[in-house]
């Protein structure tokens, strides 16, 4: 129960990395504002079946963050509760594959957008009421991606790369606040991703790394849980690689 009686916010927390770290902070004792785009029958199902199994509170909130104004809604929505915030994981992202010279801009404009402006947005409307209580971690799901220069993620490498650039940053300028900001980089993980990847990419991928095998989603759930807790209390400004050993 490394969670108990705190808050967390996890965005994108319906399917992947982002469902593993609901299930494994609900199973630490952590009341959570589950952020996903769209409302569905399943997630609220999902959502009620853990809370009844946990003891803890999920709040479901939906909004699109490719869209700002919808994302400023969704911080009102949180921040109407009146709890305090504890933890933010900013998970929600897209997925984007192209050679350079065939990226066009809107394509990595809208990326962009989703992973890394929309991510900003919303830490900054998250962090300045963390900041009232002067303590917090932000998680920022990056990706191995951001780390190495792969053909054809010109748009979705770029996009984690600055996320990560501004991981350390944030955790510069809110660590006299006592809030740790951190990264996780995973490489590939057993996710909607995964399945959406050529074959090749995948073994590529696989065979640079140590392990020789992708990672399940609650391997990297369980660097999260690391990085929410107080286990990592002067843990700050860092990108772990979750990665199975990658060579490349």
């Amino acid at each position: 129960m490394l969670l108990q009686n705190k808050t967390a916010i996890i965005t994108g927390s319906n399917r992947g990395i982002g469902k593993a770290v609901l299930e494994t902070f609900a199973e630490n004792g952590a009341d959570i504002f589950a952020c996903v785009r769209k409302e569905s029958d399943e997630f609220s199902n999902v959502t009620a079946r853990l809370s009844e199994k946990t003891g803890v509170s999920i709040t479901p909130v939906y909004f699109d963050l490719a869209e700002s104004e919808q994302v400023k809604s969704g911080i009102k929505s949180i921040l109407s509760s009146k709890k305090q915030i504890d933890i933010l994981v900013n998970n929600a992202g897209v997925a984007s594959g192209s050679f350079f010279q065939m990226t066009s801009l809107k394509d990595l404009k809208q990326v962009f957008e989703i992973n890394f402006f929309s991510q900003i947005l919303f830490t900054q409307g998250i962090s300045r009421y963390m900041t009232r209580f002067k303590t917090g971690s932000i998680i920022n799901i990056a990706s191995t991606a951001g780390l190495i220069g792969d053909a054809g993620m010109t748009s979705y490498g770029s996009s984690k790369a600055a996320l990560m650039f501004a991981t350390k940053t944030m955790a510069t300028e809110l660590g006299e606040m006592n809030i740790r900001v951190n990264a996780i980089a995973p490489s590939i993980t057993k996710t909607d991703m995964f399945d959406q990847m050529e074959e090749k990419a995948r073994s590529k991928l696989i065979d640079a790394s140590a392990l020789k095998r992708p990672a399940e989603a609650v391997e990297v759930a369980n660097v999260a849980l690391f990085l929410a807790s107080d286990l990592s209390s002067y843990v700050t400004g860092q990108v772990l690689r979750v990665d199975g050993g990658l060579t490349t």
